[in-house]
């Protein structure tokens, strides 16, 4: 995982470059809350142009950033989706929350 922030754009960008599973989850959660109250991003994005395989464990990990993105008033999207991810986040009802969005 990669994470970025621009400053002058107050973006934290989360680069996922590995399969998102329960083990995986839980370490992409805790990093990624760590960056969110170390910078309190006025905008998330979250890159799964690497990720392959995605579980629940993966959705509830988005739900949770999500949430917490809302709590300090931050927009939070995703963006490069595969399409076997994409039918992941279309049958769990995520998109009607959290946008796509195209680089």
């Amino acid at each position: 995982m990669k994470i970025t922030y621009d400053n002058a754009n107050r973006l934290l960008k989360i680069e996922i470059t590995e399969e998102i599973d329960h083990f995986m989850a839980e370490k992409i959660r805790n990093k990624v809350d760590f960056e969110i109250q170390e910078y309190i991003p006025r905008k998330i994005l979250m890159d799964f142009e690497k990720v392959s395989f995605m579980d629940s464990a993966g959705i509830g990990m988005i739900l949770g950033r999500y949430k917490t993105a809302k709590m300090l008033g931050s927009s939070f999207c995703i963006t490069n989706v595969k399409p076997s991810i994409k039918k992941i986040l279309e049958m769990s009802g995520i998109l009607k929350i959290i946008p796509i969005v195209e680089k």
